[in-house]
């Protein structure tokens, strides 16, 4: 068991040792290191191994490889999916249509659309997280060119209902956008099957390098959306800037790697939140905050009825867990306040996230150290 033991995957996750493996290829003179864009031997070596990296991410995601916009992460795809493609769709309306639990470069790009003459709708979840479906069709107007709805919460680790939002965008006429960094190797994606336009990944979600994210756009729409980042013209004129072969290769790796073990981890990793739940019942008081039944295994949040949550992350120097979201580093949670949590038990969550090395010893060692507190409170 290494300490401190890490419990907060859904933060960052540790870079598998055989992405890291695949990626030293790319790096010194003896390997592939050119300029993808350079017409000598290293650029058009580098640009065949891009080619082979964006074919295996289009058959894991069942999509078409030149629907791939590489980018710096989630962040910047979330970005360049909401601000890019408004403004094509400007004289068909100016509503935009998100949720209140979103990740902020999400509410933050939706802020700054406001302050550009854009309306912004923002829809609260029920109690267990759920954006209701039919609140999303009574938000709907005339005007709603956009929405963004996340996949899994990044809090809770609530799953939304994409497919049928989807549908309604469908029907609509109304382009549909996922942040789906949370989800990506926890829920399958199959965007053959899914009515999404715009989907956003990230690599350091995944065991892949911090960096890289992927931003999908659907063929149909790629003309419409306007650059963020302006230079060289790569990667059709959509997102400027040198690729860099090696976090491509990194983010390609790690995708395979996730999608062969999804239900296999998942599987494992059910097996640790049930038994966790079921100990920690017999330990304290707690309740449950997000959906029991849609839901991914690998976040817990949970409130603590009795036992000081800041006693806890601050005298177990062993254990490495979070209280929400490490994007927003301000002490209450805003997608629990949108849950409808009263405040005394925002106050006392915390989010405990399991990943690929996390074992049964860790949970076990993480179950004991609260025990050990809730008895210095008796």
């Amino acid at each position: 068991m290494k300490f401190p033991i890490y419990l907060d995957y859904c933060s960052t996750t540790p870079v598998d040792h055989k992405v890291v493996e695949e990626m030293n290829r790319y790096f010194t003179i003896e390997g592939i290191f050119g300029n993808p864009g350079a017409s000598h031997y290293y650029g058009i070596q580098a640009k065949n191994e891009i080619k082979k990296a964006k074919d295996k991410i289009a058959s894991i995601l069942k999509i078409r490889s030149e629907e791939i916009i590489f980018t710096s992460g989630a962040t910047e795809s979330n970005n360049l999916a909401i601000k890019g493609i408004v403004n094509s769709k400007k004289k068909f309306g100016n509503h935009i249509l998100t949720s209140s639990i979103e990740h902020k470069s999400i509410l933050e790009s939706c802020n700054f659309l406001k302050q550009n003459g854009f309306l912004v709708t923002t829809i609260n979840p029920n109690k267990k997280g759920i954006i209701a479906i039919q609140n999303i069709k009574n938000s709907i107007n005339e005007k709603t060119i956009l929405i963004s709805i996340m996949h899994v919460n990044n809090e809770t680790g609530t799953i939304q209902n994409i497919k049928k939002i989807g549908e309604i965008c469908r029907k609509k006429n109304i382009i549909f956008h996922v942040d789906a960094a949370q989800s990506f190797g926890k829920v399958p994606i199959n965007l053959s099957k899914i009515p999404v336009d715009l989907l956003s990944l990230s690599g350091h979600k995944i065991y892949g390098p911090k960096g890289i994210g992927i931003l999908f756009i659907r063929n149909k729409i790629k003309k419409k959306i306007s650059s963020q980042i302006h230079g060289g013209n790569q990667q059709y004129g959509i997102r400027s800037g040198t690729l860099p072969v090696h976090l491509i290769i990194g983010m390609s790796k790690a995708m395979e790697i996730s999608n062969n073990i999804l239900s296999k981890e998942k599987k494992r990793i059910s097996f640790l939140k049930l038994f966790f739940l079921k100990e920690i019942k017999k330990i304290t008081r707690i309740s449950i905050n997000g959906s029991v039944k849609d839901t991914i295994p690998n976040i817990i949040n949970i409130s603590f009825h009795k036992m000081n949550v800041e006693y806890l992350l601050s005298s177990v120097q062993e254990l490495a867990i979070s209280q929400h979201s490490s994007c927003f580093s301000k002490n209450s949670s805003y997608v629990l306040q949108s849950m409808g949590v009263r405040k005394k038990l925002i106050d006392n969550s915390i989010r405990i996230s399991f990943g690929k090395f996390t074992s049964k010893k860790d949970v076990v060692f993480l179950l004991k150290k609260i025990q050990t507190i809730c008895n210095c409170i008796k």
